[in-house]
């Protein structure tokens, strides 16, 4: 029998954990009893424990459709070391490599195949499939099949007909980026029939968040860097020439960056990227082409160069920092330029209108996440649905910006907006507000409004700021769905009312940032004792050494936590190692000896 026992059995057993973490235990409930399942869960909360105990628990086969090679490598290469019986099937491997594997699958000694949506859905590897016993279907990068999501793909559109070709099995879409339309579409998209939609919210806690306006970019990154000296890292940048430019410039002033981007040739970009997962210190200068599903916990800071496309991509791109759960920082750097050149690349897109007003909108509302007067993290929040208190760990929490009394001029915004019919945009509001003569404001009779003309006094960037900084603060709340008509919040209301006050920064040319200067001590260890601290880093040592002797990714071994706790407790014996956090039957049986050797001899040499 399927049990919620046996899930919990094989947590402790072959992954080394107590307890499931928020969103797992009704994630795996779901699919055990056979039903669908969306979990939509922050980056890092373990997405990948909710399809993999499932799959161990169920008799038969698990298929794991995944978007990136690189990603599929290390998941199976990680679950090989927790003693899991797992295959990837993909472009980069040879044909008799691949070949094997589809043997050890067919042979029904594989609990979980991992391959890319393009070969699943061929037809000689359905067929293939169906004449096994496949129990689980697992979509990692979920978002990805709706055209709502910050990242379409084509190649994923195809898994809609999964439920068809496989009507009993359970499909479970996993993301960490994903609105309500978002998941509605996934929902409808990959699911014959009702499913279950878990959402754990999106708040990243630990990530302290940061926007600047770009002054000598080069520099400012140059300045953020100096105080982290030995930390992973990922810059993005827009274009593959900024990536290149701007990983020399690093490389100059003695940083190690490496750059990353879809032109490069195939050997180089793998190189980068497997000395960025396995090399301490090592920074990835990249285009938006890195870091989907980059299951690296330690990335201790997301840079970006350039303005994002979309709040939704933004917040995907810094999910890949501090996936540990350890403090991280993500730091954006925009400017004009970088709006014009976002408006462009949509304009320029091979889509209908209304996509394109679509994503004008939501443009729009990360602008307004640059400009916001108050918390980052409200406003980053309430796009996803959520409210939150100001978080303390943004820079406008830290450094508040100077804020002017905008009360009145707000007040104008409310009453064109509410005369208008709370449908129309901020170009035609603003219009209204300045008094203008158009013919789509006199076919509607605007030019009669009580509000015409009152705000001839501020230009149109002026309003337009104005306007972005009312959205974020949550008094206006914008149409991403439809045609970007703004309406009035109940928060509005209250402003109309005089019952709120608005203020907004009249200026939003952030002031410089003021890197404090840190301890290099890894956020993992920041709670022991100088003697522990020494035992940890000769743990990581060790780690490194034994990463690079099996291939893997040092996190695979085991993650910093782990290794902090080693250092804390110092297990004398297997039965006490075994009681560490994230140590496993297999890993235990691998690798107990020889971390109990280095404890050892640690502490004897400090006798």
């Amino acid at each position: 029998m399927n049990t919620l026992s046996s899930a919990r059995q094989i947590l402790k057993e072959t992954f080394g954990y107590d307890d499931f973490r928020h969103g797992q235990e009704p994630v795996i409930s779901t699919l055990l009893r056979g039903e669908h399942a969306l979990a939509v869960m922050p980056t890092g909360a373990g997405k990948s424990l909710c399809y993999q105990i499932p799959a161990l628990v169920l008799d038969g086969l698990t298929v794991v459709v995944s978007p990136l090679v690189a990603l599929m490598t290390d998941q199976v290469a990680a679950l090989k070391l927790a003693g899991v019986e797992a295959e990837t099937i993909n472009s980069s491997r040879a044909y008799a490599d691949n070949a094997d594997s589809w043997r050890r699958v067919a042979a029904g000694q594989t609990r979980i195949l991992y391959i890319a949506p393009e070969r699943l859905m061929t037809e000689r590897m359905l067929s293939a499939l169906k004449r096994l016993p496949v129990t689980l279907i697992a979509i990692d990068e979920a978002h990805c099949i709706s055209r709502w999501g910050p990242a379409f793909r084509p190649d994923y559109e195809a898994l809609g007909q999964l439920g068809g070709h496989f009507p009993d099995t359970p499909i479970a879409a996993m993301t960490a980026t994903a609105d309500a339309a978002t998941r509605d579409d996934i929902m409808a998209k990959l699911f014959d029939g009702p499913g279950e939609s878990v959402v754990t919210g999106f708040d990243r806690p630990n990530i302290l968040l940061g926007v600047e306006m770009r002054g000598n970019g080069k520099h400012q990154l140059l300045n953020f860097l100096k105080t982290r000296e030995g930390e992973n890292g990922i810059v993005y940048c827009l274009s593959r020439k900024k990536t290149e430019e701007t990983a020399a410039f690093l490389r100059a002033e003695g940083i190690r960056a490496l750059a990353y981007h879809a032109g490069m040739d195939d050997r180089d970009r793998a190189n980068h990227q497997g000395a960025f997962m396995t090399e301490p210190g090592t920074v990835i200068v990249a285009t938006i082409a890195f870091g989907m599903g980059i299951d690296k916990p330690d990335v201790r800071f997301v840079f970006h160069m350039d303005l994002p496309g979309t709040m939704e991509a933004y917040y995907q791109e810094i999910g890949r920092a501090g996936r540990d759960g350890l403090a991280a920082q993500a730091h954006m750097l925009y400017g004009l330029d970088d709006i014009r050149m976002r408006r462009m690349f949509i304009d320029q897109e091979d889509s209908a209108d209304d996509h394109k007003r679509r994503e004008h909108k939501r443009l729009d509302t990360l602008i307004a996440y640059c400009e916001a007067p108050t918390c980052r993290r409200q406003m980053l929040l309430d796009y996803f649905g959520e409210t939150a208190e100001p978080c303390g760990n943004c820079d406008l929490c830290t450094d508040p910006p100077e804020l002017t009394d905008g009360s009145d001029a707000g007040c104008k915004v409310l009453g064109v907006v509410n005369d208008t019919g709370q449908r129309f945009g901020a170009v035609h509001l603003i219009d209204v507000l300045r008094g203008g003569d158009t013919e789509r404001i006199r076919s509607f009779g605007h030019d009669r409004l009580a509000g015409h003309g009152t705000g001839k006094d501020m230009d149109k960037n002026a309003w337009r700021s104005m306007i972005r900084q009312m959205v974020a603060a949550g008094f206006l709340q914008l149409d991403v769905k439809g045609y970007g008509g703004l309406s009035i919040t109940e928060k509005g209301a209250a402003l109309g009312r005089g019952e709120e006050e608005f203020r907004y920064r009249a200026d939003t040319v952030h002031r410089q940032s003021s890197a404090k200067s840190r301890k290099k001590t890894p956020p993992a260890a920041t709670d022991l004792s100088a003697a522990d601290g020494d035992l940890f880093n000769a743990l990581k040592a060790h780690r490194l050494e034994l990463a690079k002797q099996k291939g893997v990714p040092a996190y695979a071994v085991f993650p910093d936590k782990t290794l902090a706790e080693m250092a804390r407790h110092r297990p004398a014996t297997t039965n006490a190692f075994a009681e560490i956090h994230g140590v496993g039957q297999a890993k235990l049986e691998k690798f107990a000896d020889s971390f109990l050797r280095v404890i050892s001899e640690f502490s004897e040499a400090a006798e």
